[in-house]
């Protein structure tokens, strides 16, 4: 119950999100060798998973580990008050790189988006891959094993 209302102070504080969580799936799960996950699911019956690490992550970061944990995400939550967060900083980092210039369309900053730092993280999860999710573990032959088998899809309505 005290995990519960840390995470949701640390969500609100953090990423402005109002959530109530109904249950905690997986808790301080390791995703990496210094980043630890909680996977929830709200009250609306969202699938949430919250990344937390020692340093810094970038936004491929969390991506390569969503995509390893055998999860699909449907969006990465911005920090909160800032719903362009990710689109202004892989501008800047653009701009670092190419002086002068402008990115013309999204396909100039694709790159530079996953240079954004992003550490906590909250990603809106749409489905569990084969009902499966993964841990990071450093001794298994692919630095990933299994850790809970929990089915999951997110069925979009009108």
């Amino acid at each position: 119950m005290y995990d519960e209302l840390a995470l949701e102070r640390a969500i609100k504080a953090r990423f402005g999100a109002n959530i109530d969580i109904r249950q905690i799936i997986t808790s301080n799960l390791p995703v990496s060798q210094i980043a630890d996950a909680t996977l929830f699911l709200t009250t609306k019956k969202q699938l949430f998973l919250y990344i937390s690490g020692q340093s810094k992550l970038l936004l491929g970061d969390v991506r390569k580990i969503v995509n390893r944990m055998g999860l699909k995400a449907e969006r990465y939550v911005p920090p909160k008050g800032r719903p362009h967060y990710f689109d202004e900083i892989a501008c800047t980092k653009f701009r670092e790189v190419f002086p002068g210039r402008i990115p013309v369309n999204d396909s100039d900053l694709i790159f530079y988006r996953t240079l954004v730092p992003y550490g906590p993280a909250l990603v809106l999860i749409s489905e569990v891959k084969n009902g499966e999710i993964y841990r990071f573990d450093s001794d298994a032959k692919t630095s990933w094993r299994l850790a809970i088998r929990f089915a999951y899809r997110r069925i979009k309505t009108s």
